[in-house]
Formats: C-alpha cells, sequence, structure tokens
C-alpha cells in the first residue's frame, strides 16, 4: 500500500507539483486548501504524514500542528513556510513537529526528508509501544513520559521528549550532541551544541522534579549523553 501524505496548503500549484513529485517516489497525496479540510481529512484518512503550511486563510498552522500532535501522536508532521526565521523553526518544533522546511525549497530535499521522517517511523510502529525502566515509562505511541512512585505525567516540551526517547531506545550507549540534533530533526537545521546541553539541562531538571534521586541521564566527558536505566 503506498504511504499517504497530506498536504494542508493554499497553494493549489505547489500542492500539485508536490503530488506530482511525490507520485514519483510511490506516495500519495491528499491536497487540501484550508485547515478545516485537513481536519476532515486527517480523521477521514489517517494519512502517515502532514505536510502543513504555517499561513492558511482560516487557520494557524502552529495551533494545528498543537492539536494535530496531541490527537495523532504517531503522525509525522512536516511545517511548510514562507518564515525561515530560526525562532519559528525551533517554535514549530516545540509544539510538536517532526521537521520544519522553509519555502522556497528544493524538491530533493523535500524527498529527503519525508523519506527519512517515513523511514523512522516503520520501525517506532513496529517495536514496542512503551519503554519500562524503574520510576520512568516513556508511552511512544502517545508521546508521554510517566515519572515517579505515582506515575504523575512530566510534562516535556517536544524537543525534551524526543531527545529522552533517543536516549532511552539506546541505554547504556553515549550519543553525541551532533546524534541528538538529528533525533530532534533531520534535515540541515542543526542548533548549536549549547543548545542541546541546555534542552538536556531542562529535560534532566523535569525528570529530577517529578522523580527525584533518579539520574538517568549521564554526562560523557568528549562525546555527550548516555541513558543509563536505574533500577
Amino acid at each position: 500500500m503506498k504511504p499517504l501524505i497530506l498536504m494542508v496548503d493554499d497553494d493549489a500549484e505547489l500542492s500539485a507539483l508536490v503530488a506530482e513529485l511525490f507520485d514519483r517516489e510511490g506516495w500519495a497525496v491528499h491536497a487540501v486548501l484550508t485547515g478545516g479540510d485537513g481536519e476532515k481529512a486527517l480523521a477521514d484518512s489517517q494519512p502517515a504524514a502532514v505536510l502543513l503550511d504555517v499561513m492558511l486563510p482560516d487557520a494557524n498552522g502552529y495551533e494545528l500542528c498543537r492539536r494535530w500532535r496531541a490527537a495523532h501522536p504517531a503522525i509525522g508532521i512536516v511545517m511548510l513556510t514562507a518564515r525561515g526565521d530560526p525562532l519559528d523553526r525551533v517554535l514549530g518544533l516545540e509544539i510538536g513537529a517532526d521537521d520544519y522546511l522553509a519555502k522556497p525549497f528544493e524538491p530533493r530535499e523535500l524527498v529527503a526528508r519525508v523519506r527519512a521522517l517515513l523511514r523512522r517511523q516503520l520501525p517506532e510502529r513496529a517495536a514496542l509501544t512503551q519503554l519500562r525502566f524503574d520510576a520512568l515509562t516513556i508511552d511512544l505511541l502517545k508521546r508521554e513520559v510517566r515519572a515517579g512512585d505515582d506515575g504523575a505525567i512530566v510534562g516535556l516540551t517536544s524537543i525534551e521528549y524526543k531527545l529522552l526517547a533517543a536516549l532511552a531506545r539506546m541505554p547504556g550507549q553515549p550519543l553525541s550532541r551532533e546524534q541528538l540534533s538529528e533525533a530532534v530533526q533531520s534535515g540541515g537545521y542543526r542548533p548549536q551544541d549549547r543548545t542541546v546541553d541546555v534542552q538536556v539541562a531542562r529535560l534532566r531538571r523535569k525528570l529530577d522534579q517529578a522523580a527525584p534521586g533518579n539520574a538517568w541521564i549521564d554526562t560523557v566527558r568528549g562525546e555527550g549523553y548516555v541513558f543509563v536505566p536505574r533500577g
């Protein structure tokens, strides 16, 4: 079965070009022009990935991304926008987008990013839906993290969740800052090393607040970070 890509963008000409491009890759495309139609299509067709424009005539793409991520945790979301400022990219990633591509974009780059997203989804969907450690549970489908004796939900940003999931999938194996950056977003955009350090520090602080005394993430000098199962 062909992977189905939902494209929500008010540029009909661009949507037609992307549909033709993806057809050569063996992917099906359902293109709509408004956020309202995107809501209906998402509910009806359950696509593998969504290409979502930020500036739609009837909706804010960031708000749609936030809502769709909460309702459909396993879906891939790539934001397409004319706003290429780094702060806009960070915002898109923080609210749940898997990737962010500024217009105008190179067609081959779009194909490569969507292919990488679909490839990452396959093992994740086939694998166990949860990673369980002492006092810590990571739900890969709901994108939900629970910690502590009471199993309270830990309020993580999208970036913090992706960092934790990447580390926890490979316990005991150090991951470099570059590898963690790739886990947050594939493609050309790379946070600086210091940005990764700041995000990991925030993640550690939230985990410690939820389950004091459980230090799951260790620093590996000269390499990066490692997830160390406790218990």
